[in-house]
This record gives C-alpha cells, structure tokens and sequence, in this order.
C-alpha cells in the first residue's frame, strides 16, 4: 500500500468516506474547464477539517493542493497527483468598527456584494472578481484601483510546520498579483491560508452600490465570457500584457482548443476541448512572439499545477534573441 493509498485508508477511518473522490477529473472544478484527474479528492466546509486532512496528508508525506474557485491556475492534463483539497469554510463576522474577520473559502465576489449592501467600504472593486478570499490574498488580487493589499490587516495560517499562527500583512511581502505566499510556489509544502482580517470603513450604501454597477458594467464590456483562467500574464513595467499581444498580432491565436481571446488578448479560452498542453504552448509561443517583437517579458499571472511532462514552466530569453531597434515594431 502507497502512501496515497494510506492516506484514503485514513481519511475514510475519519469520517470522511461519503466525500472522498477518486481519480476525480479537475476539469469539473477549474474555471479553464481543464484538468486530468487529482489522485484523491474532498471538499471540506469546516476550518477544523480542512486542517485535519492537510496535517494528515503532510504526515504520510503525500502532497496537497488547496482548491478555492479553481480560477488562475492552469492543471496538467495528468492531473494532480496527491490530494486536492476544495476550500468551502466560508464564516464570517464583522465588528462595528469594520474589522471583517473571513475564511479563506468565501467568494470574493460574494463577499463584496455583501459589503456594498451592508455599507462597508473597502472591497467594491471586487465585485465581479472570481475565487475565492484564501486565492486572492495570495496572489494579492485587484481591479480597478483596488487591491487585496490595501485591505488585509492579518492572516491566520496553516504553517508547513503543521502550526496554525497568524501573521500581519507586513509578513505576505505583498507585491504586484503576488505575496510571500504565492511565492512558495513550487516547494513540496506550502503554507494554506485558513482565514484573514480585514479593515473596511462605513461608506454610503448608495454611492458604494453605483460604484459596484459601474464595475459590473466595465467587466462586462471588457472581459470575455467562457471557459478561461482570467489575466494570463502580469503587466510588465511599461504595458499591460495584453496590449503588447493585440500589438504582436496574436488576438485570436489558436493552438488546438485554447484561443488568445479576440476580445481581450490578455485572456485565454478554451473554446472547446482544449487540453492544458494546447494553453501551455499557446503561453509560450505569445510569450516569444512578444519578445522578439519588442523585448518584453510576459510573466504568468494563471500558475501551472500538477503533473507536467516537463519541467516546470519558465520561459527566458536572452537580450540577443530579440529583434534589432529597427527591426522591433512601434508600439502605438
């Protein structure tokens, strides 16, 4: 018997048998609508158990991944290998003085539809964004002049350790669409976020809900609708990525089923069974056709998980590789 099998062995003794999955395709939990089959897999919606299992997968020496919205990742089409753990705590309070004490769990998008009705400020922006609080506090999340950052105040967190300690948000290093946390990507064990401390202030409900409409309203006219991650790539210093892509020439790209979105080129779609190895050769082809266009490098924003053929995705270029001055096209 193999550790993962130990692992289910254990995980049903504890109760959880009616809940764990199996060979469960990710396909079904990722926004992509991509993904091979996780070796076990459980949703949990108490804080207590998604500790359990995590310290229970870590003392057989399987690894974890923590699932919120399953947006901004892309899964390897040999799926996940370990147990993939789907985050649903979801409880929150909040004090008079508008301390918002939330698991990790909670769609952000719910929760700040909550707030503008409750008249809290702070989270308006985040209207329509999708995930979950634990995602984008760690890839420090935000749209439209607001950020994650501008609003945690302290994370509870489950430690590699097997500790629970909570940080202040000095301790998350937050940086562009990126933390302490996201960060440890890559590392056999990864700290998981159990919940975080929020401060709002009082606003006008009025005024907080035309904000919120106004926000709906530019997501709707600017973000595609269908099977995608979200923003594919950060924006480097000087561009937004998809403006360097549309300038590349690559709206509307394909590489098998995955498609650089004709209406915003910093998304990629799955317009129809694509698989995770079509994304990821459609990533690195843009990636190169902007470098040698105008000697840019697109980082990822969507972080490749699971088991990848390969080694792990990095793309780097030599400054030689790019095209001369005269030959790099103007940017408009």
């Amino acid at each position: 018997m193999n550790a993962v099998e130990r692992l289910a062995e254990t995980l049903r003794r504890e109760g959880y048998d009616s809940r764990l999955r199996v060979n469960e395709p990710l396909a079904c939990h990722t926004s992509f609508c991509i993904g091979g089959p996780a070796d076990l897999f459980l949703e949990v919606k108490e804080q207590k158990e998604l500790i359990q299992c995590v310290r229970l997968a870590w003392q057989m020496g399987v690894p974890v991944l923590i699932l919120g919205g399953g947006t901004n990742i892309l899964v390897a089409d040999r799926g996940v290998r370990g147990l993939v753990l789907v985050n649903k705590c979801s409880h929150l309070s909040i004090a008079p003085d508008g301390t918002l004490h939330v698991e990790a769990g909670k769609p952000l998008a719910e929760l700040a539809r909550w707030c503008v009705a409750e008249g809290w400020a702070g989270l308006q922006w985040a209207v329509g964004i999708p995930g979950t609080v634990g995602g984008a506090v760690v890839g420090n999340a935000g749209a439209y002049g607001g950020y994650m950052s501008d609003v945690v105040r302290s994370v509870k967190l489950l430690l590699p350790s097997g500790e629970v300690r909570e940080v202040g948000a000095e301790a998350l290093a937050f940086g562009y669409r990126t933390s302490a946390l996201k960060r440890q990507s890559g590392q056999p064990r990864r700290a998981v976020v159990l919940e975080t401390t929020l401060a709002l202030q009082r606003g006008d409900r009025e005024a907080l809900a035309r904000e919120a409409e106004r926000v709906t309203a530019l997501r709707t006219q600017r973000t595609p609708q269908g099977p995608c991650a979200g923003s594919m790539f950060k924006r480097t210093l000087q561009y937004p990525a998809g403006f360097l892509i549309e300038q590349a020439g690559l709206k509307g790209c394909c590489i098998g089923g995955a498609q650089v979105s004709p209406k915003h080129a910093n998304f990629f779609m799955n317009v129809g069974g694509a698989t995770a190895a079509d994304v990821r050769a459609l990533m690195e082809k843009v990636q190169r056709e902007v470098w040698l266009a105008f000697a840019q490098h697109l980082e990822p924003e969507v972080e490749l998980v699971g088991d990848w053929e390969a080694e792990p995705f990095e793309t780097v270029y030599t400054l030689g590789e790019a095209g001369s001055e005269g030959e790099k096209r103007r940017l408009r």
